[in-house]
C-alpha cells in the first residue's frame, strides 16, 4: 500500500456519515497515482445524490483569495444564500472568516484532509451540528480548490444568543 493511499485510509477511517464517505472515496478513486485530483476529475454524476451537501472555493495564489465556486442547496440553506461567485471575506464577515481562512488555505498548502464534527457552522445565530469534510483539488499537484460536503441536521438546529462557539472537533490528515 502506497504512503498516499495510507494517508487517505486513515482520513476516511474517522469519517461516519455515509455520504461523507462517498464524496471521500470518489475523491480518491478519481486522483488515481496523482497527489490530488483536479476540479475537472471530479463527475457529478458520480456524486449527484450527494451534491446538495458539496461546496468549493477556488484559490487564486496571487491574490491570496478564495472565491466560491459550489454551493448545494443545504449549504445555501444554511447560509441562507450562495457562497458561489462570493468572495470569502464577504462571505464570511466578522470573527469567522480568519477561521475559515486559515483553515481553507492549510488544506492547499500542506496539502492535507480535514474532518471536523459538532458544532459545522455558525450564521445568523444559528448553529448547525453535523460533520465536515474538506479535501484540496489541484493541477500539477498543487492546490487551487477546496472542497468540500457538510451534513446538518437542519431540524436539529440551535439557537444561540451572541455566544462563542468553538469548532473544537477539528483534525487535519496530511495527505502523504
Amino acid at each position: 500500500m502506497s504512503d498516499r493511499q495510507a494517508a487517505f485510509d486513515r482520513f476516511f477511517a474517522q469519517i461516519t456519515h455515509p455520504g461523507l464517505r462517498d464524496v471521500a472515496r470518489h475523491w480518491n478513486d478519481v486522483r488515481g497515482a496523482k497527489l490530488m485530483p483536479a476540479w475537472r476529475d471530479i463527475d457529478p454524476m458520480a456524486l449527484a445524490r450527494h451534491l446538495p451537501m458539496i461546496w468549493a472555493w477556488r484559490y487564486d495564489r496571487v491574490t491570496e483569495q478564495f472565491t466560491g465556486r459550489l454551493c448545494g442547496e443545504m449549504i445555501r440553506e444554511a447560509f441562507g444564500r450562495s457562497l458561489r461567485g462570493a468572495r470569502m471575506d464577504e462571505f464570511f464577515l466578522g470573527e469567522g472568516y480568519p477561521l475559515v481562512y486559515v483553515r481553507h488555505r492549510r488544506i492547499l498548502t500542506e496539502p492535507c484532509f480535514s474532518r471536523d464534527h459538532g458544532a459545522v457552522f455558525r450564521h445568523v445565530d444559528r448553529v448547525g451540528h453535523g460533520e465536515r469534510i474538506i479535501l484540496p483539488l489541484g493541477e500539477s499537484e498543487i492546490g487551487d480548490t477546496v472542497f468540500g460536503a457538510t451534513i446538518y441536521d437542519p431540524t436539529q438546529m440551535a439557537l444561540i444568543h451572541h455566544a462563542r462557539v468553538e469548532f473544537d472537533n477539528l483534525e487535519y490528515f496530511p495527505l502523504q
